[in-house]
């Protein structure tokens, strides 16, 4: 067996440089492919929320709640929650407790 590790990537989330996107909503880059397929971690204080609607092109969007419950504004997820937010899917997303979520783009 060759275990070969040639091009692999790793980032520690909580470590990861932050910036305020909206107020309360923090966003964490880790990663970034050539074709623009990105891997981020938001994180939401209670009550935070994107102040307009997040529209999905070109491409979907994956999430996977972290921590707390994340809401899009129709449904709640708890933690351990998967969702797939197609092309030309929109949400609000937002925490009413707070939360950390995972978020993958496939496409840029």
């Amino acid at each position: 067996m060759r275990i070969d590790l040639t091009g692999v990537e790793s980032a520690f989330w909580q470590s990861a440089p932050s910036k305020e996107i909206y107020p309360g909503v923090i966003k964490r880059d880790l990663w970034q492919g050539r074709n623009g397929a990105k891997a981020l971690i938001l994180e939401f204080a209670s009550g935070a929320r994107f102040t307009e609607l997040d529209e999905h092109f070109p491409g979907p969007e994956e999430v996977y709640v972290v921590s707390g419950t994340f809401s899009d504004g129709v449904n709640e997820y708890p933690a351990g929650s998967f969702i797939h937010n197609p092309t030309g899917s929109a949400h609000v997303p937002q925490s009413s407790t707070g939360c950390a979520i995972f978020v993958f783009f496939p496409e840029g």
